[in-house]
């Protein structure tokens, strides 16, 4: 599954949940998703170095 599919599902999910609870993990779910995301985006795009500075 491709984090983009995974993003996808969490949405999904986010718009069925009931459950307060449930609504707040999947929330955060997606928001570190969606990070992930933009951190390899970034790492592609040469704005960012994925390696530690030492």
């Amino acid at each position: 599954m491709t984090i983009e599919q995974h993003i996808e599902e969490l949405q999904l999910e986010l718009k069925t949940a009931c459950d307060a609870a449930e609504r707040r993990q999947i929330e955060t779910e997606l928001q570190l998703a969606e990070a992930d995301l933009a951190v390899m985006l970034a790492e592609q795009d040469g704005a960012i170095e994925a390696e530690p500075p030492f």
